[in-house]
């Protein structure tokens, strides 16, 4: 199936109150893993590459990038790719080039004014370039390199107000919210501030993100989705929770296996099923 733009399937998700999981690759593994989950759920899905998995790959986005999408055009689930947490202008300058519809352009890190001069900057290049661009704004905290950070500390929730006044001065197409999710959860733990979640539904014009959902219990997705007004849903960390688990398994039951195949194999396995359950809180 040819590749769908994210704008596409957020859109459409937004248009029935529903929500789209996206979801990150960082191996072959994972982006086979989406594909079969979501072929399973019947469902469309994002898989997303973010910077740290592009160095992870030595800086070399184009490889991953192109693996990422043959899997994306070989499923039969409608599917998009998203380059995600982007600090890098540069890095974000090579997504047309590699077969990205749509940046998460990640200036959450600068101070607010200089937040909206970078981000302003990518839309317009996004504009010119056919580029659907999210951003972020207040502090969804659990990103690598970054101390730890309390999602309920006072300071790091993202304000309607705010958030508002950034959406007209930047014109992002979607916005990447703090409201209690915090990125590499391991344990399904966090409790959304779903009132906050729909004050920002009603003071953005744009679709609502939801970083560091892996953290997140199921009914609470339900609910942000459902009734609070968030669309798009970010999961990476559950996928390599699983991943990993199933991977240790194998290694301590066959402890002179040397082929790689045997257990990535049901790691990937693991991955799918993740990916299948997530999609079904989508709605």
């Amino acid at each position: 199936m040819p590749l769908v733009s994210t704008g596409e399937l957020v859109s459409a998700a937004q248009a029935r109150g529903h929500g789209i999981a996206a979801f990150n690759v960082i191996t072959l593994e994972h982006a086979e893993a989406i594909a079969t989950g979501a072929e399973r759920a019947g469902a469309p899905a994002v898989l997303q590459i973010s910077e740290n998995a592009v160095k992870f790959h030595g800086g070399r986005l184009a490889p991953v990038a192109a693996a990422a999408a043959a899997v994306a055009r070989a499923s039969t689930a409608p599917l998009a790719l998203h380059l995600d947490h982007v600090e890098s202008v540069e890095l974000l300058h090579r997504a047309h080039e590699t077969g990205f519809g749509s940046v998460m352009f990640d200036a959450s890190k600068l101070g607010y004014e200089e937040n909206v001069r970078a981000t302003a900057a990518a839309v317009a290049w996004g504009r010119d370039h056919g580029i659907w661009i999210e951003a972020e704004l207040g502090k969804v905290g659990g990103k690598e390199g970054e101390a730890p950070l309390d999602a309920h500390a006072p300071g790091v929730r993202t304000d309607p107000d705010e958030a508002a006044a950034y959406v007209a001065a930047t014109g992002v197409d979607a916005l990447a919210v703090a409201v209690g999710s915090s990125h590499a959860m391991t344990e399904r733990t966090a409790a959304l501030d779903h009132e906050l979640i729909a004050r920002l539904r009603d003071a953005v014009p744009v679709p609502l993100v939801l970083h560091g959902s892996s953290g997140v219990p199921d009914n609470e997705i339900r609910r942000a989705v459902a009734s609070s007004g968030m669309v798009k849903v970010n999961v990476g960390t559950a996928l390599n929770t699983a991943f990993t688990a199933a991977v240790r398994a194998h290694l301590a039951e066959h402890t002179t296996g040397v082929d790689p195949r045997k257990y990535l194999a049901p790691g990937r396995e693991a991955m799918a099923a993740t990916v299948a359950g997530f999609l079904a809180l989508m709605g």
